[in-house]
């Protein structure tokens, strides 16, 4: 996700990175239902609307999504404008 990549789909390693934890505490989470996940031969692929940015996540990529934010709105502010307004 940090650059823009357009997956549809997360490996639980993936996951992992992106969240902080060991792969261990992931796979816990799939098994408790936490993380919705389907299984694809010996592993298991998150869908990405099911991915949730929350407190969960590092402060490091926290900070890197609220800078992200900003620079689009800053850079499409007026895009957002119009969007917003049909």
């Amino acid at each position: 996700m940090k650059n823009g990549s357009n997956k549809r789909y997360y490996s639980a390693t993936e996951i992992s990175r992106l969240y902080g934890l060991s792969r261990t505490a992931v796979f816990k989470k799939i098994q408790s239902g936490e993380i919705p996940a389907e299984k694809v031969g010996r592993n298991y692929i998150i869908d990405v609307k099911n991915l949730h940015i929350d407190s969960n996540l590092p402060k490091s990529s926290r900070k890197e999504i609220n800078s992200a934010v900003k620079r689009a709105v800053k850079e499409y502010r007026e895009v957002f404008e119009k969007l917003g307004k049909e």
